[in-house]
């Protein structure tokens, strides 16, 4: 297979319906999907349809597993894995697709809301590796949940519906930003200025009680109160994301892409679950995984570094060989593993940034990025050489297209996923996704043709090694 090579004419009628449709189901899912939460929320929904049970309900009933059966773990709503179990004993190994659900965003502080100066803000802290600049001015939308002291959870999403209100972070306006644009672009804007603008009507003083003073403020704390129930201290047990408002859209005169938020990481996590969705007898046992946290460095319960996936692995092996720690063991260094993120794009724009011959092409497959990391590999999971060329027979066996490259030049920069946690236990790991121009802006763009060969990568590998 040439990897330096633009797939959209290597594609027949049959392969472009397909393309086609792949791309609308998986815009469907980015417009559905803009935090952790609503992205595992609908996996579980497309897992069940699938035919896959709660790991939790087959523990209950005191029942084992056998090959072909389906089942998923959640872990706090933020992740999911998903299991196949195959005809082998998952102690010789699993064959996993693992992806990131959480992506740059701007999160709601614990006590958040205040007025000045007759308006109503809310103040925020970033999340992941942002611009801040790239976010002011844009029409911003409002997602989590609130949950409140006697358990009940309310889930929130302001922002996305035609007749919803949206929000803002103001700018300076030009003709006073002399000093403002003379900045480096990292300080141009502050984070302490990146708090969100939602209100400027005051509640009359005829409305106001004898112990309020702030005016827009409280009309605020009224309309949350009479949408969602809650008070001003119920702020410091939410979770409230601000995002891009607005869905996906086809970009380009040929709709050859499409311009999103939250590519990074979805634009390989719902092709993965996708492929393993339409999996059927498989040789050995296929796994979908689904973490958050990535963009922070993986911490957490829900992240990759946790033991989350670890013990759903010792559930599979009690549930199918018997409870033995070794088996857990065998089985995690046995597996096989993609570890799809988003990987860099030559952008001609920008062109000393990058290696011409090394970089990924838009449109021209899937990545596969040997090693990560920076200056000097450092961070990095670096795939062993056998690995790789046993995933090139695999990728070219199915006329898969793909591309083998790196971030950019070797001094500029670089980044990390959570490849090198997974290698951790000796199993075979590379990174491997889809190239994007924009990472890490509020609207990235991927190629249709990329997440195309990127689902048909994962159905390959899933069958095959």
């Amino acid at each position: 297979m040439d990897m330096k090579k633009n797939l959209w004419n290597k594609y027949d009628e049959n392969q472009l319906k397909e393309l086609h449709e792949l791309n609308e189901k998986y815009k469907m899912c980015l417009n559905e999907c803009k935090t952790e939460r609503e992205t595992i929320a609908l996996s579980v929904k497309m897992a069940e349809e699938a035919g896959y049970r709660n790991i939790e309900d087959v523990i209950s009933e005191g029942k084992n597993l056998n090959a072909g059966d389906k089942v998923y773990a959640c872990c706090m709503k933020k992740a999911i894995a998903l299991f196949q179990i195959g005809e082998e004993p998952i102690s010789h190994g699993m064959n996993i697709l693992g992806a990131h659900v959480d992506s740059p965003r701007i999160d709601i502080k614990r006590n958040p809301l205040y007025e000045s100066d007759g308006l109503g803000y809310l103040d925020t802290h970033y999340y992941g590796g942002v611009k801040k600049y790239q976010w002011v001015t844009e029409p911003l939308a409002l997602h989590g949940v609130i949950a409140k002291k006697d358990g009940t959870v309310v889930n929130v999403n302001i922002g996305e519906d035609k007749n919803d209100p949206v929000f803002v972070i103001t700018d300076l306006l030009v003709h006073l930003g002399a000093a403002q644009l003379e900045k480096p672009a990292a300080t141009v804007i502050e984070g302490e200025n990146l708090d969100i603008l939602i209100a400027s009507r005051p509640l009359s003083e005829t409305e106001l009680k004898e112990d309020q003073k702030e005016a827009v403020k409280q009309n605020v704390l009224n309309i949350l109160c009479e949408k969602y129930g809650m008070d001003e201290l119920d702020f410091q047990s939410a979770e409230l994301e601000i995002v891009p408002a607005g869905k996906a859209r086809d970009c380009g005169l040929d709709r050859s892409m499409i311009l999103s938020y939250g590519h990074d990481d979805r634009i390989c996590a719902f092709p993965s679950l996708f492929a393993i969705l339409e999996m059927e007898n498989t040789k050995r046992t296929s796994c979908c995984l689904l973490v958050d946290k990535e963009e922070i460095g993986s911490m957490g319960a829900t992240g990759m570094q946790s033991k989350f996936f670890e013990n759903m692995v010792a559930e599979l092996v009690a549930l199918t060989e018997g409870d033995s720690n070794v088996k857990v063991r065998r089985a995690l260094q046995n597996s096989k593993m993609l570890s799809s993120d988003v990987s860099s794009c030559y952008d001609p724009l920008y062109p000393e940034y990058f290696t011409r011959r090394s970089t990924a092409t838009i449109g021209f497959g899937i990545t596969f990025n040997k090693h990560t990391g920076s200056k000097g590999k450092n961070g990095s999971n670096d795939a062993n050489a056998e690995y790789l060329a046993e995933l090139r027979r695999i990728m070219d066996d199915a006329e898969v297209g793909y591309q083998i490259v790196e971030m950019g030049k070797v001094d500029v920069g670089g980044s990390g996923t959570i490849a090198f946690i997974t290698a951790n236990y000796g199993m075979q790991v590379i990174d491997c996704g889809v190239s994007v121009l924009n990472m890490h802006a509020p609207y990235e763009v991927g190629s249709k043709a990329d997440i195309y060969e990127a689902y048909r990568a994962y159905k390959a590998f899933l069958k095959n090694a």
